[in-house]
C-alpha cells in the first residue's frame, strides 16, 4: 500500500513534469515542511537554508527554500536547494541551472560541483565539454580529473602531473586516481611513485602514502607505520629491498621531525646498506627538519644532499640556509637548480640577482641588474628591494584623475557588487568576496578604481584595498593604503612614540581594516588581539574596567594593540622586523629563532629564513606596507632596506612573560 505522503509527492511530480527540471524540483520540494511554522525573516531563512545545504540536510533545505520564492538572490536559493542532492541530479537539472544563471559567480561554482561529479563518474565526454567553461579553474581536484581525461585518450601528461602533484594532503579521490592511472599506463615509473611517497611523508599524508604503496606492491601497513610510528620501522632496520629502504628513509624524516638527533643516528646506522643516492635522500629529509628549527647543522646536512631529487620545499630551504650562512655560491647554485616556475618567483629572482651581484662586489653586474629589472615594477617586498638595488627609493607618483560620480554610479548598479554588499551586510564574507571578485575579472584599471571607491563609500575597506591592488597603470595609493580611525591611531602612536606607518602597515596585514575580524584562534578587531593578551596589557597599563567583549571597539582595540606592540618592540632592540615576527608568531618563538643566530643578519635575510610560512609572508608584507605608508605620510623617498636594517643575535632583554598577540 502506498502511503498518502508518497502518493501526494508522486502526484506533484507528474504535475511538475511540464516545467523545467529545476522548476519541477522546486515544485516538489515545497511539499515538505516541518510540523511547526517558522516566522523568521527572509534573511534568517536564507541563513538557515545555507546551513542546511552545508550539512547536506535535504529536507530542511527544501523547506527553507520554499520560504524564499521571492528572495532577492534566487540563484543562491536554488543553489543551496540543489547542493545537498548534488549526487542525484540529472544532467538536465545541471544544465537547466547553468542556463538560468549563466555568467554568474554561483553558476561557475555549480559547474565546479558538476565537474567533480562527472570526474567521479569518469564521464569524460561531458566533462571535456564543461571543463573549458569553468572560469575560475582553481580546483586541484578538477585539474587532476582533466589530466585523467587526457591520459585516457592516450595523451602523455606525466610532466604536467608532476608539476601539479605537490601537496598530498589535498589529493582526494581525483589526484589519487590520477596517480594510479599514470602508474597503470606507464607514464609514472617507480621513481615517480616513491617520490610521491616521500612527499606524502614530508607532509604527514598517511592516506595517500598507503594508497601509493599498494601501487608499488609494498605493505601499506608498514608505510603507515613509517609516517605515524617511525620508531617501529627504524628499530627493524633498513632491510634489503628498495621498498624497505624507502620506507626506512621516510621514517628517518618523520623521526627527525620529533628528534633531529635520533633521525641522524638512524640514518648513519643504516648508511652501509643504502646507496649513495638513498643516503642523499635521507640527508635531505634531515636537512629540511634542521632548517625548520634553524639548527646550526642545517647547512652541513644540505651539503650531503647532492644527487638527491629534492621537493620544492627542500629546494627553497637549501637556498634559505645558504642565505643564512652568507654562502652566495651555494645560494646561486641552489636557485639555479629550481624548476623555471619556481625560479620565476620574485623571491628567487631577487636572491639570484644578489648572488650574481656578490660575484663582483663593488662593481655593477649586468646580469644582476637585468634580473632586478624584471621585478622592480612590482609593488611587493622583493619588487621594492629590487628597485632599490637599481638605485631608486620609493617615491609615490602624483594622484591621477579623481573617480567621477558617474563611474561610481556604474559600480553601484552592478548586480554582482550589489549581491556582494548584501552578503557583507549579512556577515557572509565568503559569498560576498566571491561575488565581488567575480565582477572584477574583466574590469579596466579605471573600473577597478571606481569599484574600490564604491567599496570605500560602503565601508568595505578590505575589498577597497584588494580591488585597488589589482591596477597596473593607474594607481590610487590612498585606496591601497587607507588610514581609517586616524583620530584614534594618531594620538595612540604619538603617545607611545610608535611609527604610525608601521602600525598601519601591520593592521593592513592583520585585519584589512575589518573591525569585526575574528581569527581562527580567537584574535579580534583591527589589531587582532587575543583576549589573553588584552587582559595582560590592560593590567600592565592600569585599564581596570576592561572586559574582553570591548575588544571589537576601535578605541579599546587600538589602545591595547599599540601598547602590546610597544612592549614587544621595546624588548627587541627597536627592530620592526623582529617585533612584526613576534606579533604574529609570539615572542616565545621569536626568542627561539633568534637564539640560533651566531652573527648579525640583514633584515631581508632574517625575514626570508623565518621557519613559519605564515609569519614569513606576514613580516614581508608588514614591512612593505609600512614603507608605502611612510611615503604617503612623509611625502618623501623611502627605503625598505633602511627600514629592515640589521637583526642581531639573541637579546635577553625581551620580556619572558609577554603573551602572543595572535
Amino acid at each position: 500500500m502506498i502511503s498518502p505522503l508518497k502518493w501526494i509527492a508522486g502526484t506533484m511530480l507528474c504535475v511538475a513534469s511540464a516545467l523545467s527540471p529545476l522548476a519541477a524540483l522546486a515544485q516538489v520540494s515545497t511539499t515538505v515542511s516541518p510540523a511547526a511554522p517558522d516566522t523568521r525573516s527572509e534573511d534568517d531563512a536564507f541563513l538557515l537554508l545555507r546551513d542546511a545545504a552545508r550539512k547536506d540536510d535535504v529536507e530542511k533545505a527544501d523547506f527553507y527554500a520554499g520560504r524564499l520564492t521571492n528572495y532577492q538572490i534566487p540563484s543562491y536559493v536554488d543553489y543551496y536547494r540543489l547542493k545537498p542532492r548534488i549526487k542525484l541530479l540529472t544532467e538536465a537539472q545541471f544544465r537547466d541551472y547553468l542556463n538560468r544563471y549563466k555568467g554568474s559567480a554561483i553558476a561557475d561554482r555549480f559547474r565546479n560541483d558538476w565537474l567533480l561529479e562527472l570526474g567521479r563518474k569518469r564521464d569524460w565526454v561531458v566533462f571535456d565539454e564543461q571543463y573549458p567553461q569553468f572560469a575560475l579553474d582553481d580546483d586541484t581536484q578538477l585539474k587532476c580529473y582533466a589530466l585523467m581525461s587526457r591520459a585516457a585518450k592516450g595523451q602523455n601528461v606525466a610532466a604536467e602531473a608532476r608539476n601539479l602533484l605537490v601537496s598530498p594532503p589535498g589529493y582526494g579521490e581525483a589526484c589519487g586516481s590520477l596517480i594510479a592511472a599514470l602508474a597503470q599506463n606507464g607514464q609514472f615509473d617507480t621513481n615517480d611513485l616513491w617520490a610521491q611517497i616521500r612527499l606524502a611523508g614530508q607532509t604527514n599524508a598517511t592516506g595517500p602514502a598507503r594508497r601509493i604503496a599498494l601501487l608499488l606492491g609494498a605493505s601499506d601497513a608498514k608505510m603507515a607505520q613509517a609516517i605515524d610510528l617511525p620508531a617501529l620501522v627504524l628499530a627493524k632496520g633498513a632491510g634489503l629491498s628498495r621498498a624497505d629502504h624507502e620506507m626506512y628513509l621516510v621514517a628517518v624524516g618523520r623521526m627527525a621531525k620529533s628528534t633531529l638527533k635520533l633521525g641522524v643516528v638512524a640514518l648513519q646506522k643504516a648508511s652501509a646498506q643504502l646507496t649513495p643516492q638513498e643516503q642523499a635522500i635521507g640527508w635531505a629529509s634531515l636537512a629540511l627538519q634542521a632548517s625548520y628549527s634553524l639548527a646550526p647543522e642545517a647547512f652541513e646536512y644540505w651539503q650531503k644532499t647532492n644527487g638527491a631529487p629534492l621537493t620544492l620545499e627542500q629546494m627553497q630551504w637549501k637556498a634559505r640556509i645558504a642565505l643564512r650562512e652568507g654562502n652566495w655560491p651555494v645560494v646561486k647554485a641552489s636557485i639555479q637548480a629550481m624548476p623555471a616556475s619556481l625560479r620565476a618567483d620574485p623571491t628567487w629572482v631577487y636572491w639570484l640577482a644578489r648572488a650574481q651581484q656578490a660575484e663582483t662586489p663593488g662593481r655593477q653586474n649586468a646580469q644582476a641588474d637585468a634580473l632586478y629589472r624584471t621585478i622592480a615594477d612590482q609593488s611587493n617586498f622583493y619588487g621594492l628591494l629590487a628597485n632599490e638595488e637599481l638605485g631608486n627609493h620609493l617615491v609615490l607618483p602624483p594622484p591621477g584623475q579623481p573617480i567621477t560620480p558617474a563611474e561610481i554610479a556604474a559600480m553601484a548598479a552592478n548586480p554582482g557588487l550589489q549581491r556582494a554588499l548584501k552578503f557583507f551586510n549579512m556577515r557572509l564574507r565568503f559569498e560576498g568576496t566571491r561575488e565581488w571578485n567575480w565582477e572584477l575579472r574583466s574590469m579596466t584599471d579605471r573600473q577597478h578604481l571606481a569599484a574600490a571607491e564604491f567599496a570605500r563609500q560602503n565601508n568595505v575597506l578590505d575589498r577597497m584595498v584588494n580591488t585597488s591592488d589589482r591596477t597596473r597603470l593607474e594607481v590610487d595609493y590612498t585606496q591601497r593604503y587607507p588610514t581609517p580611525h586616524d583620530d584614534v591611531m594618531h594620538p595612540a602612536t604619538q603617545t607611545l612614540g610608535l611609527d604610525k606607518a608601521w602600525v598601519y602597515g601591520l593592521i593592513r596585514q592583520e585585519s584589512r581594516f575589518i573591525m569585526d575580524a575574528q581569527s581562527h584562534v580567537g584574535a579580534s578587531g583591527l589589531m587582532q588581539v587575543m583576549p589573553s593578551t588584552a587582559r595582560y596589557v590592560a593590567k600592565k597599563i592600569g585599564l581596570t574596567d576592561f572586559v574582553t567583549e570591548t575588544l571589537s571597539d576601535v578605541r579599546t582595540n587600538v589602545l591595547l594593540g599599540t601598547n602590546y606592540l610597544n612592549m614587544v618592540l621595546g624588548g627587541l632592540d627597536g627592530s620592526q622586523v623582529l617585533a612584526s615576527a613576534a606579533y604574529n608568531a609570539g615572542p616565545g618563538r621569536l626568542r627561539i629563532w633568534r637564539a640560533t643566530m651566531t652573527r648579525p643578519l640583514e633584515g631581508a635575510v632574517f625575514a626570508e629564513i623565518i621557519p613559519y610560512t605564515e609569519t614569513r609572508g606576514y613580516v614581508k608584507n608588514v614591512m612593505a606596507n609600512a614603507t608605502y605608508y611612510a611615503a604617503l605620510f612623509e611625502k618623501s623617498p623611502q627605503s625598505l632596506k633602511a627600514r629592515l636594517g640589521t637583526v642581531g643575535p639573541k637579546n635577553s632583554a625581551i620580556a619572558a612573560d609577554l603573551p602572543s598577540s595572535n
